[in-house]
């Protein structure tokens, strides 16, 4: 693994110094995308590979292959939606990204049981204030434990829904 870490930082060297590379003249026509394209004419500075032309991608600004598609932490990304995505993972080589589809309910006892069992979550998705505020809400007393004095007095209640209301109807106008 230390190894990797050299490759690591290696990669991420290699990724500061590479050039964005771009479509040749791609600057200067709104109709020529700024997707890399070959450039194939035939005095074209780039394809000769000229100073003075375009840096074209080649092999040498490619990472080193041990570490290539790796997540920056160095651990291999996988994708999960349900507790037996985890089945045939690794916690040691294996990192989690949890599918963005789940609901928070959902997502929180998937990021629980992934704790649980030590695997790195890439993306908790909801901030520690909602977990919390979530967990507070399930130790929350019932309404019936709740005092009288907590809930609006009936007077109040209509006075609110008459400027509801009211505020409803300038929004029309």
């Amino acid at each position: 693994m230390i190894q990797d870490k050299r490759l690591l930082e290696l990669r991420k060297k290699i990724n500061k110094t590479r050039p964005s590379f771009r479509r040749v003249e791609s600057w200067r026509y709104k109709r020529v995308k700024d997707s890399w394209r070959k450039a194939r004419g035939i005095d074209s500075k780039t394809r000769k590979k000229k100073k003075s032309g375009v840096k074209s991608p080649s092999v040498g600004y490619r990472s080193p292959k041990k570490v290539r598609g790796l997540h920056p932490s160095g651990y291999i990304e996988a994708r999960i939606i349900t507790i037996q995505d985890l089945e045939n993972l690794n916690k040691n080589k294996h990192a989690v990204k949890i599918s963005s589809k789940l609901g928070s309910k959902k997502r929180i006892a998937l990021i629980d049981f992934c704790q649980k069992r030590g695997f790195k979550v890439l993306n908790l998705g909801i901030s520690q204030k909602e977990i919390e505020s979530l967990e507070a809400l399930a130790e929350a007393p019932l309404y019936e434990e709740m005092e009288d004095e907590e809930f609006l007095d009936n007077d109040d209640l209509e006075e609110s829904l008459e400027i509801d209301d009211k505020n409803a109807k300038k929004k029309r106008r």
